[in-house]
């Protein structure tokens, strides 16, 4: 075996200025992070500016990372703090992809009572940056977003560690060095309390979340949102159609090295999950999975119903929530509710049961369910349910046996006070989901499901108001968006010759745009587009709209040839491609009431 002399590989914990061979790469998360210590090397921190607002100490500063193929690394970050603050619990932020270190994040838990800090590992140009400002500069190698193929790569390159196929050549490997020497700032600050460290991110922070959490053991709570779910070069094993990405190396060591699930056995601190169900990076059944791998059980899920990367504050306030409990002791949260999938019933249709835990009042228990196997673009019914004093049950009547059933429940608790909310409104009420429930075809057929639920016209007759769908913006009078998921679901699909109607008020003249996404999230089964139609309200009190499939065009006048594909509606009162605007930013009057939505 010939050997390759790595000199001064990093110096964060040795240099590596031994013969190192190939066939000594690491395989495995111990062996990958056995050399590092966070702790060993100076963090030599230059405050490049501090000023005061509202009781509030804001540095933006840089420190030392390592050293790396004889380069230092220096990170810039946002640390924020009340003024005259002694030990505080620390939080780490890491920001999301194509985002950078937030003041607003900072700000928002300095408020709190933290002394906060947010790492800008991206590299982007800092918040308010002036000339000559400092940033974040990796040196010799580049884990941040110019250097897209390496976060799922493990070959050797220019901007990579060692000179043979290693997961020390992936990003993920070199961010959380990073991320963990952020811990190692926050626990030098006289501000903070070093045995109250806590790490949380969103979205690619949110896979940091993890990979810091399963690595470091200074962590005390992480609460990664739609970040840092596992198995992602493995198919979904009830969508055969589903193609993984393959990372530029060996899959086995990748997933033995870098894949979250491989972290998730590591992880000691109190772990919050906050997603969203249709999440397109976070997958829903995958974040079950890696979180069902962390030995000590003390982990949360608060899945936000229809919704992809975003969050209702009932579900975001979440994670402030529990952060102060496991940093400050002011909250207890409720234990997961118990949940129960029986199929063995008497008339052949399942029946869903939840106990949530009594321990704060109950505002209400959502039970939703689902037959699609695509986790990014499923439908969630709202099932109806009863109630028998604790015990929340519905039956879930399915379509078809050949389709697999999933079923989970939220349970909204009361708060004592309102809480505010990063980027959102105050809330009085918080969420949390029970396990995911899943059963394939073949336990369908053993348990003798039957298949007892018929397709209908009624799309929605709007009696629950928005139930089944998602809003975005839904106070602003110009900007709403209301969209829902329903036409995927096989019950209300619509069929060759039908017409999709819609009852609707409108107070003034106005435009209404109608878009159809075909193929959301489902790239096995074609090319996703969006579809258009643009129709006029009267103002005059109730209307029906009538439209055809071919009613419906692409930006380019391509027209929708059937619904069959359709897996995503959407009412708003614009769309806008940048060379063509559709509807009026302008909308006139209250927005629009929805009496029905059918196929005729």
């Amino acid at each position: 075996m010939k050997l390759v002399p790595v000199p001064c590989v990093f110096l964060l914990a040795c240099c590596f200025s031994t013969m190192v061979s190939a066939d000594e790469v690491p395989t495995s998360v111990n062996e990958l992070f056995a050399d590092f210590d966070p702790q060993k090397d100076p963090i030599d921190v230059k405050i490049i500016r501090e000023w005061e607002s509202s009781g509030i100490v804001y540095r933006y500063v840089t420190f030392h990372i390592g050293v790396f193929k004889n380069q230092p690394a220096r990170m810039a970050a946002f640390f924020a703090f009340p003024v005259d603050a002694k030990k505080l619990p620390g939080l780490l932020h890491l920001h999301g992809g194509g985002q950078r270190a937030s003041l607003k994040e900072v700000e928002f838990y300095a408020k709190r009572g933290y002394a906060c800090l947010s790492l800008n590992w991206g590299g982007r140009e800092m918040e308010d940056a002036r000339d000559g400002d400092l940033n974040t500069d990796w040196g010799a190698v580049d884990p941040t977003q110019k250097n897209v193929p390496g976060y799922f790569n493990l070959k050797p390159g220019d901007n990579y560690l060692d000179p043979y196929e290693s997961p020390r050549n992936n990003n993920w490997y070199l961010l959380t060095l990073g991320s963990r020497r952020g811990l190692t700032f926050l626990e030098q600050q006289p501000e903070v309390d070093p045995d109250r460290l806590g790490v949380y991110g969103h979205s690619m922070g949110g896979n940091l979340t993890i990979y810091v959490a399963g690595t470091d053991g200074r962590v005390k709570v992480a609460a990664p949102s739609v970040g840092g779910s596992g198995f992602r070069t493995q198919p979904w094993p009830l969508l055969a159609e589903q193609r993984k990405q393959i990372p530029n190396g060996d899959v086995e060591l990748f997933n033995a090295t870098i894949g979250f699930e491989s972290y998730a056995p590591h992880v000691k601190a109190p772990t919050l999950w906050l997603s969203a169900t249709n999440d397109f990076h976070g997958i829903m059944d995958d974040t079950y999975r890696t979180g069902g791998l962390i030995p000590h059980k003390n982990v949360r899920y608060a899945f936000t119903p229809h919704m992809n990367h975003r969050f209702t504050p009932d579900f975001a306030v979440t994670r402030p929530l529990w952060i102060d409990q496991f940093l400050k002791g002011r909250f207890t949260f409720p234990a997961t509710p118990a949940s129960e999938l029986l199929l063995s019933t008497d008339d052949g249709v399942p029946v869903f049961k939840i106990t949530p835990d009594a321990l704060l009042p109950i505002e209400r228990v959502q039970l939703l369910y689902s037959v699609d196997p695509d986790p990014q673009a499923r439908f969630w019914r709202t099932a109806t349910a009863t109630k028998a004093g604790n015990v929340w049950s519905a039956p879930l009547p399915i379509p078809s046996v050949d389709q697999p059933l999933f079923a989970f429940a939220n349970v909204h608790y009361r708060l004592e006070k309102s809480e505010t909310v990063p980027f959102a409104s105050p809330t009085k009420v918080f969420a949390i989901s029970s396990m995911l429930n899943t059963a394939t075809p073949n336990d369908l057929q053993r348990a003798e499901v039957k298949a007892t639920d018929k397709a209908d016209s009624v799309i929605d007759n709007f009696k629950h108001g928005w139930q089944d769908w998602y809003l975005l913006s839904a106070n602003n009078p110009h900007h709403w968006e209301y969209s829902t998921r329903k036409l995927s679901d096989p019950k209300w699909q619509g069929q060759t010759g039908q017409r999709l109607v819609l009852d609707v008020r409108a107070e003034k003249p106005n435009e209404l745009v109608i878009m159809l996404t075909q193929n959301f999230f489902r790239p096995y089964r074609g090319k996703s587009q969006e579809f258009v139609a643009v129709v006029k309200l009267s103002g005059n009190g109730m209307q029906a709209i009538s439209l055809t499939p071919n009613d419906f065009l692409t930006a380019d006048g391509e027209k929708l040839s059937s619904w069959k594909h359709v897996d995503l509606l959407s009412l708003r009162a614009y769309q806008d491609k940048g060379s063509k605007l559709l509807g009026s930013k302008n909308w006139d009057g209250p927005q629009p009431t929805l009496c029905e939505l059918r196929w005729h």
